[in-house]
């Protein structure tokens, strides 16, 4: 079993999709642990010397200014815990909540929280006994970080609220515990607040995305590649001196995966002298490197700032070496809400352009003979007529979705928090929007490889053998109509998985 080992350097994002998706062990180096307790001791300083500050020894947000007695502080922060749980609706995924858990771990052992070790350990402890929050998907705007969401997963550790059971069901937090032989804590000063103020939820949901968009980028190429293929497309728009002259490196990256995969065709071989071939393709095709091109140059960028936020104390206030403690605004969800949105966007648009290739495919106009809506016997039989109408509608969810959350901003607070990120529900979003991409590709890959087939006996690419291997126990021959939605389910699970990437590379070398 995979160990991730929380540092006071922070964490990896290989740590977070191991701890998040998989079953890695978590354990505190002795590092993380001095260094909150040296935080903790200031804390305790100011404590000690009466000192009036913020979420120490006073109400927050609009009640900021509220003194509160020494005597109530720990209640002070109890009541905080409860009274910020208070999302609404479905229960948000067991790896976003994972990995929020694991990043606020990440956030405490930076030694700037001012919390006592064992705040973290429980965390920890819920992680390595497999015990989820139960979190609500609404209630954070990505102001404060991700308030409410984490207010759910604190009060866990109360013993309070509510945890995922094993079919998803939500079960009482207070018998979990017990169950696992784990104890509730109780919360001194500073530490509520710590367990709530930060981009967590965010972050690990960025981090995420940006895992599966780098996957679905390259399965973006392959499918182009098979539609190119079945359509009898040129790959000359694919050579590298074509992208060479305009040096964005994503797009020479796409290009380079797409010329590779239309090598060793007799598909491609078949019109590759014909003077009747079309001197140039349509856009969706011959211009897919350029579209799934700079949509990897988004994801470069998104993946920078996630780096960035990896590496950032984002908790409100902050307790310095020298002993000073200052508020901050680092917790505000701005850069990872711009973020989200824009890669939102690009991965729209790569979805759009591959269903744009589906509809050429089908259409017995412009498919270059082949049937129409890839059915051998059209009329009495439909094809792929539907599933494009379904690809279709996706695209259009998508561009809604790909409408930026992060300019809509809504005061709250009483105006003390005048300007929020919406930072939540950009992430939230946008794994939908690539959730959706999945589905398109789905679409894209059934459409190539029926065409593929269809255009028999021409033997395809290496990818596309792979292809027709890989989906064609589910789709068979093409031939009368069947129950095509198991058939896309199984195109889904091939576009999202790993395999039909590894069997193409073992044929043509590896992709970008």
């Amino acid at each position: 079993m995979m160990t991730v080992t929380i540092q006071p350097t922070g964490v990896s994002p290989a740590d977070v999709l191991a701890v998040a998706r998989g079953t890695a062990k978590v354990v505190l180096d002795p590092a993380a642990v001095e260094a909150m307790t040296a935080s903790r001791r200031i804390v305790d300083g100011i404590e000690a010397a009466g000192r009036p500050v913020y979420g120490v020894s006073t109400g927050f947000g609009a009640l900021a200014n509220t003194f509160v007695a020494p005597e109530r502080r720990a209640e002070l922060q109890h009541a905080l815990i409860r009274s910020h749980a208070a999302g609404v609706g479905a229960p948000m995924p067991r790896e976003v909540v994972r990995a929020m858990m694991l990043l606020r771990v990440r956030s405490l052992a930076l030694g700037r929280s001012g919390v006592r070790p064992l705040l973290a350990e429980a965390l920890v402890d819920l992680l390595n006994h497999d015990v989820t929050p139960w979190v609500p998907e609404h209630g954070s705007l990505g102001a404060s970080g991700d308030l409410a969401p984490l207010a759910h997963c604190a009060l866990v550790l109360l013993g309070e609220g509510w945890v995922l059971g094993p079919a998803g069901e939500r079960l009482d937090a207070a018998d979990a515990l017990r169950r696992a032989g784990l104890a509730p804590v109780s919360l001194a000063a500073k530490e509520g607040l710590a367990l709530i103020n930060g981009t967590d939820g965010m972050l690990g949901m960025l981090l995420l995305a940006i895992h599966d968009a780098r996957h679905l980028f390259a399965m973006a190429d392959v499918t182009a590649a098979l539609a190119i293929e079945a359509m009898l497309g040129s790959e000359r728009p694919f050579l590298p001196e074509l992208h060479a002259i305009r040096p964005h490196p994503g797009q020479a990256a796409s290009a380079a995966n797409i010329h590779r995969l239309l090598q060793n065709s007799a598909v491609m071989d078949s019109h590759r002298d014909d003077l009747a071939h079309a001197v140039q393709d349509a856009y969706s095709m011959r211009c897919a490197p350029q579209v799934a091109g700079a949509a990897r140059d988004t994801l470069d960028f998104v993946e920078l700032v996630a780096g960035r936020e990896l590496l950032s104390v984002v908790d409100n206030p902050v307790v310095l070496p020298d002993g000073r403690v200052e508020s901050t605004g680092n917790f505000h969800g701005a850069p990872l809400g711009f973020a989200a949105d824009y890669l939102a966007i690009a991965a729209a648009e790569v979805g759009a352009i591959a269903e744009r290739r589906v509809d050429r495919l089908l259409d017995v106009a412009r498919n270059r003979e082949l049937p129409a809506f890839l059915s051998p016997d059209a009329g009495v039989n439909s094809g792929l007529m539907i599933a494009q109408y379904t690809a279709a509608g996706i695209v259009a969810e998508n561009r809604r979705l790909a409408a930026p959350a992060s300019v809509d901003s809504l005061p709250t607070s009483g105006m003390q928090e005048d300007h929020v990120s919406m930072g939540w529900a950009a992430t939230k979003k946008l794994r939908t929007v690539l959730d959706n991409l999945t589905s398109l590709l789905a679409v894209e890959l059934l459409a190539g490889v029926r065409g593929l087939q269809l255009r028999a006996p021409l033997e395809p690419s290496p990818a596309g053998r792979a292809a027709v291997a890989a989906l064609g126990a589910a789709a068979g021959e093409p031939g009368p109509d069947v129950f095509l939605a198991p058939v896309l389910e199984a195109a889904r699970a091939v576009v999202a998985g790993s395999e039909l990437r590894a069997a193409i590379e073992r044929a043509v070398g590896p992709l970008s």
